[in-house]
C-alpha cells in the first residue's frame, strides 16, 4: 500500500479519536479557536460557529457527539491502515469530520460543529430556533454547505437539500456517487436557502464496538476538499434552483 500516513493530518485525527465520547470535549477545542462563537442550551443543544473569512466561502459542518455520549476513555488501536477502539465504538462518526474541519481551519471557509446530531439534530434545531440571526447568516453568507459525516468511501448524499445542478457539481468535483436520498443529518436542518451535501470520510460499522476508520479513505476526503475548496470562484447553489 502507498504510504498514506502523512503524519500532520493523522496526528490531528488521532487527537480527536482519542477524546472521550462526550461532545463537550470536542466543542471546547473549537470554542478556544480565534473568532469562535459558542452557544449552548438544554441537553445536546449547542454548537460552535467560526465564520468564514474569504470570498465565495463554503460552510463545513461536523458533529461533536457520538452515539455514546459518555466520559469513558478511548483506547486507540492503530495499524498501518486503520484506527479502532479496544474499549468500545471508535466514534469516527463524527470525530473524523471534526478532524477534517480542524485541518481546514486556515482555508477561510466557515466551520460549524454541532452537538446532538445523533438522535435528532438537536444542536442544529437549537441554532435555527434560538439563534435565527446565525441561521440566516449561514444561508446568506455561504455558497453551499458540506458536512463530513458519512460512512464508507466514494459516496455523497444531498438528501432533500440538493438541486440537480448541485448534485452534478458535487459528483464532478469529488468523483463520488449518491446511492439514494434516504435519512438525514445536520445539513437537512440547516439548509434553508442554499444546497448542502454530506461526504463519506472512511469510517465503517458506526454505532457498534466493531467500528473502524480506514486512514487512506479519510485522507482522500481531506485532500479532495483542500483542492476543491481552494477554487477562488466557488459557485453559489440556491436550494430551489432546477
Amino acid at each position: 500500500m502507498e504510504n498514506c500516513c502523512n503524519e500532520a493530518p493523522f496526528a490531528v485525527l488521532r487527537e480527536f479519536l482519542a477524546l472521550p465520547h462526550n461532545a463537550n470535549a470536542v466543542l471546547e477545542k473549537f470554542a478556544a479557536l480565534p473568532n469562535a462563537v459558542r452557544k449552548t442550551g438544554g441537553p445536546k443543544e449547542g454548537f460552535v460557529y467560526i465564520p468564514g473569512t474569504r470570498e465565495n466561502a463554503v460552510l463545513l459542518v461536523a458533529h461533536a457527539d457520538t452515539r455514546y455520549d459518555k466520559e469513558q476513555p478511548v483506547e486507540l488501536i492503530e495499524d498501518e491502515d486503520t484506527f479502532r477502539n479496544s474499549n468500545d465504538l471508535l466514534g469516527g462518526d463524527d470525530r473524523a469530520g471534526c478532524a477534517v474541519c480542524r485541518l481546514m481551519l486556515n482555508s477561510g471557509h466557515g466551520i460549524l460543529i454541532t452537538d446532538g446530531e445523533e438522535g435528532g439534530a438537536f444542536g442544529s434545531e437549537f441554532l435555527k430556533r434560538v439563534h435565527p440571526e446565525i441561521f440566516s447568516e449561514i444561508n446568506r453568507k455561504y455558497q453551499f454547505m458540506i458536512q463530513i459525516d458519512r460512512c464508507g468511501t466514494g459516496e455523497f448524499k444531498c438528501y432533500n437539500v440538493g438541486s440537480e445542478a448541485f448534485r452534478s457539481y458535487v459528483a464532478e468535483k469529488t468523483g463520488f456517487s449518491e446511492p439514494d436520498r434516504l435519512r438525514s443529518t445536520d445539513v437537512v436542518h440547516l439548509c434553508r436557502d442554499i444546497c448542502g451535501v454530506n461526504l463519506a470520510c472512511g469510517y465503517y460499522k458506526e454505532h457498534t464496538d466493531e467500528e473502524y476508520l480506514v486512514k487512506k479513505e479519510w485522507l482522500h476526503t481531506l485532500e479532495l476538499l483542500k483542492v476543491w475548496l481552494a477554487d477562488e470562484n466557488l459557485p453559489k447553489f440556491v436550494l430551489d434552483e432546477n
